[in-house]
């Protein structure tokens, strides 16, 4: 498939000219737009009078049609969640989990793909495999060493949160399938970014959270799963998700039955008239633009900052061992300098230290400018810090 690249979107975004924001991976920010539909739904609330029962409904459905969309699968599949670990939560009480069975998950891995199956491993008595990081930077390689026959859960996210390191997903989908694992994936770190199609990777569950790459509010994210298991335990039990909740005179009349598809897993008071209408107007907008695209726009973008951070010596994961929207900087080791991501926001240039790689992280509204005066800022802090 042909891309093209993005020009600068900066005019979307309240981002001041002399700041740098590199750090997409912590927190995207807000566009104009959504910024508006969230004052919209603000205005909606001053006078609740004129939001009918009828209202609960269509954004919420409308945000299952848009992150289907985004990651080529099915709208029936997705549950509305507030988090993360909310979703990964809903999944672990769906995974099937033996006493002589394994969960594999990466080695500093984000917790939230971590906490929960070590919750597994304790009231199951299952074993947690952690895949140690390879030397060779090859993710994917010692992934597949890890899954046999014993390998229950894969926990994955698709590139790790601290420096990128890529995971071929569509490689590790095919040996769970054959070693008749599960697999788990937290794509927060980059559903939005990096191209993802579902029906070629075959996930049991697929959790994102909104507020990173997708551009969205904080507290608002995505849960899909697999048809197999649709008809599964949710880990709340809300009325909105119980047949015929459309009829408010009828909630009197309690049912045991759900809505369709992945919806007995919606949080309660999904219907968030606040910020669903700003989670779907940011993935409009990223759909408009094309998953594909950003991500070429960045990889030429990232690119372009790793060959001038080798030349201070500063190490990359290289080629296609890295997801080509994120750039972790490693520093020799004992050089990281104490203090550095705040010494550069002081310069009003923004990044994420996460272990021991310096996180780099940028979108569409970066420019030319910002990256000059990220290593304008580093040569000056690198200079102090011999």
């Amino acid at each position: 498939m042909s891309t093209i690249q993005i020009p600068c979107q900066r005019h979307l975004f309240d981002i001041p000219d002399d700041v740098a924001y590199l750090n997409c991976a912590y927190m995207g920010p807000l566009m104009h737009s959504v910024i508006e539909a969230g004052e919209r739904g603000m205005r909606a609330k001053t006078r609740p009078w004129n939001i009918s029962p009828g209202d609960f409904f269509p954004e919420t459905e409308r945000a299952r049609r848009l992150f289907s969309e985004l990651i080529g699968a099915d709208a029936e599949g997705v549950a509305v969640v507030p988090s993360a670990s909310y979703g990964l939560s809903c999944a672990g009480r769906n995974t099937r989990v033996t006493e002589n069975g394994r969960i594999i998950v990466l080695a500093d891995q984000f917790p939230s793909n971590v906490y929960i199956w070590r919750e597994r491993v304790r009231t199951s008595g299952a074993s947690l495999v952690t895949v140690e990081r390879p030397s060779d930077n090859d993710w994917t390689r010692a992934v597949l060493r890890e899954i046999d026959e014993r390998a229950e859960v894969v926990a994955l996210p698709n590139c790790h949160w601290t420096d990128g390191g890529l995971v071929d997903l569509v490689r590790v989908g095919e040996r769970c399938r054959e070693a008749g694992a599960m697999l788990v994936l937290d794509l927060t770190q980059s559903a939005g970014a990096l191209p993802f199609d579902t029906a070629a990777v075959q996930p049991d569950f697929v959790v994102c959270a909104g507020y990173k790459f997708l551009l969205g509010p904080y507290s608002l994210g995505f849960l899909w799963m697999a048809p197999e298991h649709r008809d599964g335990m949710p880990i709340e039990y809300n009325w909105i998700a119980r047949t015929n909740s459309e009829d408010f005179a009828g909630l009197v009349d309690y049912r045991d039955t759900y809505r369709p598809g992945a919806r007995r897993f919606d949080v309660g008071e999904n219907s968030n008239f606040i910020l669903v209408p700003m989670l779907n107007t940011a993935l409009e907008q990223l759909l408009e633009w094309g998953v594909e695209n950003i991500h070429a726009t960045l990889a030429q973008r990232n690119d372009r900052i790793a060959e001038r951070a080798s030349r201070l010596g500063l190490g990359v994961v290289s080629g296609k061992l890295r997801a080509a929207h994120f750039l972790g900087l490693r520093f020799p080791p004992g050089m990281l300098p104490s203090g550095i991501a705040s010494d550069l926001a002081a310069e009003n240039v923004h990044v994420s230290v996460r272990g021991t790689s310096m996180r780099i992280t940028p979108h569409v509204y970066n420019t030319d400018q910002d990256i000059e005066q990220l290593f304008d800022a580093l040569d000056r802090i690198l200079n102090r810090h011999p």
